[in-house]
């Protein structure tokens, strides 16, 4: 689905240049929910923006869904970024001015989808998510959980490849953050969605099947995840652990 070949990112600051993305490899398969995780600086923004076709690379591969992205013109970038990428940011990003319901259909409504198989999606991704009671209300009037549910179901509207989070929980108590967690799943379940989400939480990253390590623009470690949510978590910290060098 989601394959990252060779990736190399720098920035030049003056007569310096910073390499942020060092030779990046992985994949994404369909349907699998991959969290990155790893330091200040290890790459992890930069790695998303790559994919999300905000930022170019200097070299290597990334193909979505069989399309090498590095090939395509600006208008086809932002077709990929409303069609085949889904979207979730840490801090919403809803429109205050559009109800629960329309916020969803946004991606239809920019793409100029705007019919009843439209407004039948979006009811299918309230249910689904259990926020059809608050369908009629604005993004003041619901809670920080609420909104973010709301967020990932206007990701879901346009049945992208990928979706792609960048710190879903970081603003979030742990009950928020477990509540969007179990709304990832429930895509996953669900819709088959494929999930990539950045995030600095372990606990967060405890609940996907596997979580990618990066340490300074290189992938440490990839880690899989077993029957025991628990433990894995307890994995991930040892090995960020061990990443600082604060063992022994």
């Amino acid at each position: 689905m989601l394959h990252v070949q060779n990736l190399h990112k720098s920035y030049q600051i003056g007569k310096t240049t910073y390499e942020v993305l060092k030779g990046i490899d992985l994949s994404v398969a369909e349907g699998e929910f991959v969290a990155v995780m790893g330091p200040s600086g290890s790459g992890k923004t930069t790695l998303l923006n790559c994919i999300s076709c905000y930022i170019p690379f200097d070299s290597g591969q990334i193909t979505l869904g069989g399309q090498e992205l590095a090939r395509l013109a600006e208008d086809e970038l932002a077709k990929v970024r409303n069609q085949k990428l889904g979207f979730v940011f840490q801090d919403f990003m809803l429109l205050d001015g559009l109800t629960v319901q329309e916020n969803i259909m946004l991606p239809r409504i920019i793409a100029g989808q705007t019919d009843r198989v439209m407004e039948q999606r979006a009811d299918q991704l309230c249910a689904i998510f259990g926020i059809t009671s608050i369908k009629n209300k604005y993004p003041v009037e619901i809670s920080g959980g609420e909104k973010q549910r709301t967020a990932v179901a206007r990701a879901l509207m346009n049945e992208p490849l990928v979706i792609l989070a960048d710190e879903p929980t970081g603003n979030l108590d742990s009950k928020s953050s477990r509540a969007v967690i179990s709304t990832f799943q429930e895509a996953q379940k669900t819709l088959s969605a494929t999930i990539f989400m950045v995030t600095h939480d372990s606990f967060a990253a405890s609940f996907c099947d596997r979580v990618i390590i990066l340490q300074d623009g290189a992938v440490y470690r990839n880690l899989e995840k077993g029957k025991d949510r628990s433990i894995f978590q307890d994995e991930l910290l040892a090995t960020i652990k061990e990443m600082s060098g604060e063992n022994g």
